[in-house]
């Protein structure tokens, strides 16, 4: 069966990051009986510039269409100054609205080659392998009303609204509760319900259904402040970790860092399961960084590891994402890095460089396996 994906590359670093992606892509369509078909989309900056908007309908509407989307990165200071509702990251929030993807997985994983890399001790980290998953089309990000309004006194005042329904909630538990399953069957459900009521909902809600259907599941709850010191003092403790937009944009890139670098870590947003079919965005998060631009020196793993989470999610490929997982921790084993994760004793590698070394591990254990 083809698969159809949408790739957009975005702004700053996108570009680069995603060439090496498809370049993956491309050898498991040559190597293993892969048949995924990438069209080219447009969004944030880039989209601004050419048809002044961050998300077209165009673009809509082929991700719509499309088995899985993978995108890089959108943004940068050259928008900073437009408005909030067509900055690049605009485009973004709409197409995971527009694509009710309301679940995001956040994967943290440390990899024993890099355990060093972490700012945190080794005996912390090492093993470490903790999702996040975050609500991701509701809470803060998108109540109403929102706005900055001026006072009869001539103050300005910022707002914006934190609100969940009970469905809302209990679709992204329930992709929790499925996921831990699968693991270390433990989930903590992080939010504030001592001081706000739909951290106090979230809490009952999710209670609920734990009771109802996830009893086999170890279940805690856990106060999102108290999470964050939590991750840095003793993250082994968890396990899947669900919680909503807000905190879950903070404690996903805290723990992003305790793999070491924001340029190894991929995403999944997934929405519901609709006639065996299920839309799906693939993404680093490691953003644009504008600041590296151009200069062939940004991390491409991070991209390549939201192409095996779309293997894995999108197209029940598990094999083929273990062996594309199992080179990239090959790669890095031999010692090979971009500057972000570079440590003494291993060799620098630009972005193609990487790209190059993982293809050539991944060609290594082909013929491995064709000789076995």
């Amino acid at each position: 069966m083809t698969r159809h994906i949408v790739t957009l590359e975005g702004d700053g670093i996108g570009p680069e990051v995603m060439t090496e992606a498809l370049g993956v892509i491309a050898w498991f369509n040559q190597n293993m009986g892969s048949r995924i078909e990438a069209a080219p989309g447009d969004i944030g900056g880039m989209s601004i510039d050419k048809h002044g908007v961050p998300l077209s309908d165009a673009t809509l509407e082929a991700c719509r269409k499309a088995d899985a989307v993978l995108l890089a990165a959108v943004g940068g200071p050259k928008w900073d100054k437009i408005d909030y509702k067509i900055r690049p990251e605009a485009g973004l929030l709409k197409l995971r609205k527009e694509l009710d993807l309301f679940a995001n997985l956040r994967p943290a994983k440390v990899y024993d080659a890099l355990v060093d890399a972490s700012t945190l001790k080794s005996s912390v980290v090492k093993g470490l392998d903790i999702m996040i998953v975050r609500e991701l089309t509701g809470g803060v990000y998108f109540g109403e009303p929102r706005g900055i309004e001026t006072l009869p006194d001539g103050q300005r005042r910022g707002i914006n609204t934190q609100v969940y329904t009970t469905n809302e909630i209990i679709r992204v538990a329930r992709v929790a509760f499925e996921l831990a399953r699968k693991r270390k069957n433990r989930v903590c459900s992080s939010e504030k319900a001592n001081v706000m009521e739909s951290g106090k909902l979230w809490r009952e809600e999710v209670t609920a259904l734990h009771q109802k259907d996830y009893k086999d599941v170890e279940l805690s709850h856990m106060y999102a402040d108290n999470c964050a010191m939590q991750l840095l003092r003793n993250p082994a403790q968890f396990d899947v970790i669900v919680t909503d937009n807000l905190f879950g944009d903070i404690l996903s890139d805290e723990a992003a860092m305790l793999t070491g670098s924001l340029g190894m870590l991929p995403s999944a947003s997934l929405g519901a399961l609709i006639n065996g079919k299920r839309a799906a965005l693939y993404e680093p998060i490691h953003g644009s960084a504008p600041d590296i631009a151009g200069k062939g020196i940004a991390n491409p793993l991070a991209t390549i590891q939201s192409v095996a989470m779309m293997f894995r999610y999108s197209f029940d490929m598990a094999r083929e994402a273990e062996t594309l997982e199992t080179a990239i921790e090959s790669v890095l084993k031999r010692g090979l890095r971009t500057a972000d994760i570079m440590s003494e004793g291993c060799k620098k590698l630009s972005t193609k460089e990487m790209g190059v070394a993982l293809i050539a591990e991944l060609n290594a254990t082909l013929k491995t396996a064709k000789t076995a």
